[in-house]
């Protein structure tokens, strides 16, 4: 979902979509028919693990038919609401994942979540969409109207854990939107396979690091990537109170490789 596509294609609309997951040679892709955006749970385990309870209630934005939630399930987490602007997608995986009560499916547009009270959530993740909210045709408005609702439907201390493609210059800037006071801490993970996997002792895992950002929420200027189409992952608390000036705080950890 590169930036290139922006220009042809409105990736906030349903017809697109609906298209997409209605279309064999779109809809199989990846494992048995599933497909994940940028980062499968293998990788991302680490960092769920850490940061998020497996007793956390989850919401996941724009599931698509990616394996992230079963997967997540399978580890033990026991409430993961899955929601996407494609009926067609929301129906297939209703119906493939029918025997796991953990999951359920709901078809929503992110930028209106009004049936979802103020704090619904422990945990937003968020793999892709808002990526793909900037390339919708109303952007970058209809990604400030999701953030917004994200950061509404989060609770206090809550995590939006965002999965994306873009840079802190970019990502940070838009998320400064919402009427929230998030502490960002940011891991960036290596994308393409000859950066992907490093070994340690013999076994084989994604390689993540963790990078404090800079006073004014940038990369250090020294900062230089292992891989060039790296990803990154914004791990946003909320704080307890709304923030008038919208600002957003660094995390506060230093630059660490983890194992």
């Amino acid at each position: 979902m590169g930036g290139a596509d922006c220009n042809s294609t409105d990736f906030g609309a349903a017809a697109y979509w609906d298209a997409r997951y209605s279309s064999p040679s779109t809809g199989g892709k990846g494992r048995g028919g599933f497909f994940d955006w940028y980062q499968a749970y293998p990788a991302l385990r680490p960092i769920l693990r850490a940061c998020v309870p497996t007793s956390s209630r989850v919401l996941m934005l724009g599931c698509g038919n990616s394996l992230l939630s079963e997967d997540m399930a399978k580890d033990g987490y026991e409430d993961i609401v899955n929601m996407d602007i494609s009926s067609v997608v929301i129906e297939q995986m209703k119906e493939k994942h029918m025997d796991i009560p953990q999951l359920t499916y709901m078809q929503m547009d992110v930028r209106d979540m009004s049936l979802f009270a103020d704090g619904s959530f422990d945990c937003v993740i968020d793999k892709g969409t808002l990526d793909a909210m900037m390339c919708g045709d109303d952007a970058p408005h209809g990604a400030s109207r999701m953030l917004a609702e994200v950061a509404r439907i989060t609770r206090p201390g809550g995590i939006y854990m965002l999965i994306t493609y873009g840079a802190p210059k970019e990502r940070l800037t838009i998320l400064n939107q919402a009427r929230c006071r998030w502490n960002v801490e940011l891991y960036i993970m290596p994308a393409t396979p000859e950066y992907q996997l490093k070994r340690s002792n013999g076994a084989s895992h994604a390689s993540m690091e963790k990078v404090k950002l800079t006073v004014d929420g940038q990369l250090p200027p020294d900062y230089v990537f292992k891989d060039p189409e790296s990803n990154f992952v914004y791990v946003s608390y909320k704080s307890d109170t709304a923030s008038e000036n919208n600002s957003i705080v660094g995390g506060q950890g230093e630059t660490t490789t983890s194992e």
